[in-house]
């Protein structure tokens, strides 16, 4: 440490590694400097010669930086393993220990990543040809920019100290300049003042961006910040007066016949149910003045349908059929939906209900199913000894076996995007495999939280652009990227979303997740950010306390195909719930 006349006055001495950055701040008159090195030691020093007062371990236990909020109140740091997993966190600076872990990053980094505060309690790093923000106080993202693009994998960044401009590093060896509205109002300041315009920075390959046409931009700072401050507003939902709900007569049979799969079909008209005992139910809702579209909707009550026969749709049961894995899949058109329930796998003709054929039976038993999204005589059925058969119906013979999980097939999702099948198990692996061929590409175990076991059903569904994939597990719903097969987002419960997760599903226009837990509580979430919007209580939908002290929870949850804000639950006793904004409202949360 010198003055500024160049004097040295302190020499600290400590680290066993190469000093990485420092960081000096004072707080209650003390003054003080963190100091980090690449072997993942994070020290403080007083400005004294007595040594290290306190030492922490860096996460990831390599180069990491550390930085105050422009406060001075809270504690970050960001920093990069040696294996490529970035870290971005809040710390505890009075007990050394780690507050709070920002998700966000990808899985790997080829350098390191770097990060800033603002005084407006935000965070940016750089990342994955991106700027990637967080609000202080939630640790999804908030939001990503790639600033048109010409970013590094790695760009660094800085704000100003009024925190309306960004500054941030390009690829070929230039800067950009990001500007909310102060921060343009500043920069035309600036150009208007009388000096040579060659000296004033302008556009250049290799020099600074000012992006003065930053007005018409789509992105610009004030989208984030103002993002952000909507993001804090979470919608609430903890009375029945707070949304639209309709409750379907009878539901699926009870409470020893819990709701175990839950369809709408195709055209948005019906749902269909399949209980743990096998049967499937229809629901239509019928068109009248109230609904001359003859939609699902909540302000009509739909109506229990059977063909004229009164045959029902029903699965054959297993004596021991607490063990069994209902599953069920319905093809593009509605007109036949194929299902089982431990038993042979039965396809019923949607309009008669009769069982047009039987096939696979078990051992082993079928666990989940999938029609092809462009040739339905083509399905996927997934089994319980971990095996994938790939069938044809015209044909009535399995063309291909998928070999490599460990355990029972939990998901199964075709990409036509990109020629792909996804396979998920209750060994909590994704395999990527080629339609056509059916080789495996690429497998993957999905990240549990330490303390977890790794066994558990995990769902998988396609976004609809069919390249990012939503994975459902009870610890967690992460994003990948299948194109890459790497993961993107992730999200752990927490908060007041803590309990397990039961079921998530994409929004029709994927704009949105509906996520249910098995404390009641249904989550909104943005599909891009994984940033909860709105929390609806169980105490907004079930309408009689006995349920919810009996911990009836959603079992299922599936999104209507044309309207993105109205879902439907299938509960834990047999009851369904289709469930939409108010009027007033039109969508779930900001």
């Amino acid at each position: 440490v010198w003055d500024l006349t160049g004097h040295k006055l302190f020499n600290f001495e400590g680290h066993r590694a190469p000093v990485y950055s420092v960081c000096p701040h004072q707080k209650e008159n003390i003054q003080f400097i963190f100091s980090t090195a690449v072997d993942g030691k994070i020290k403080v020093w007083l400005y004294d010669n007595l040594g290290s007062r306190l030492d922490y371990d860096a996460p990831g236990q390599w180069c990491t930086t550390m930085l105050y909020s422009t406060d001075g109140s809270r504690l970050f740091s960001c920093g990069t393993s040696r294996d490529g997993d970035s870290f971005l966190v809040e710390w505890n600076e009075r007990e050394g220990a780690v507050k709070r872990r920002y998700s966000g990053f990808r899985k790997k980094s080829a350098g390191i990543v770097q990060f800033d505060t603002t005084k407006s309690h935000f965070l940016a790093a750089g990342e994955d040809n991106q700027i990637k923000f967080w609000h202080m106080d939630n640790t999804n993202v908030l939001t990503s920019i790639d600033a048109e693009g010409g970013l590094p994998s790695l760009p660094r960044l800085r704000f100003n100290k009024e925190a309306n401009l960004l500054a941030v590093t390009t690829a070929d060896s230039g800067l950009k300049i990001l500007a909310n509205s102060d921060g343009i109002k500043y920069l035309r300041a600036i150009e208007a003042q009388p000096y040579e315009a060659s000296k004033a920075p302008v556009v250049t390959k290799n020099g600074v961006d000012f992006l003065a046409r930053s007005i018409e931009k789509k992105r610009s700072l004030d989208d984030v910040f103002d993002k952000s401050n909507k993001a804090l507003e979470l919608k609430e939902i903890v009375d029945p007066v707070q949304c639209r709900i309709a409750t379907i007569p009878d539901g699926i049979g009870g409470p020893t016949n819990k709701v175990a799969r839950l369809l709408y079909t195709n055209y948005g008209r019906g749902l269909l149910a399949l209980g743990s005992k096998g049967i499937q139910k229809v629901w239509k809702w019928s068109r009248n003045e109230l609904n001359p579209w003859g939609k699902a909707t909540t302000s009509v009550v739909p109506q229990h349908w059977q063909p004229n026969s009164g045959l029902l749709m029903t699965n054959d049961v297993p004596n021991n059929s607490e063990v069994v894995v209902p599953c069920i899949a319905l093809s593009k058109n509605d007109s036949y939906v194929m299902s089982t329930c431990g038993g042979k796998i039965s396809l019923f003709n949607m309009m008669t209900f009769k069982v047009m054929a039987t096939f696979m039976p078990p051992p082993p038993s079928s666990t989940f199913l999938a029609f092809h999204l462009q040739d339905n005589n083509i399905v996927a059925i997934g089994m319980e000894d971990s095996t994938i058969h790939i069938y044809n119906v015209m044909v009535n013979e399995v063309k291909s076996i998928l070999k490599g999980h460990q355990k029972h097939i939990t998901g199964l999702a075709f990409s036509t995007q990109l020629n792909i099948l996804v396979s998920s198990g209750a060994d909590t692996q994704l395999f990527f495999w080629s339609i056509g061929a059916w080789d495996k590409k690429k497998s993957l175990s999905i990240q549990i939280p330490a303390g977890n076991a790794h066994v558990g059903d995990t769902y998988v569904q396609f976004h609809i652009d069919q390249v990012n994939l939503l994975v459902c597990h009870e610890t967690q719903l992460t994003i990948y990227d299948a194109s890459k097969m790497e993961l993107i987002r992730q999200w752990v419960p927490q908060d007041g979303l803590s309990s397990s997760v039961s079921s998530a599903t994409y929004s029709c226009n994927s704009k949105l997740v509906y996520v249910a837990f098995t404390d009641g509580n249904i989550g909104v979430f943005d599909a891009d950010s994984l940033r909860l919007r709105c929390r609806i209580a169980s105490s907004a939908y079930q309408h009689q306390t006995s349920s919810i002290s009996q911990n009836v929870y959603p079992l299922v949850v599936t999104a209507h195909p044309e309207e993105p804000n109205q879902f439907t639950v299938g509960l834990s006793d047999g009851s369904i719930k289709v469930i939409e904004p108010t009027e007033s409202e039109g969508r779930w949360g900001n």
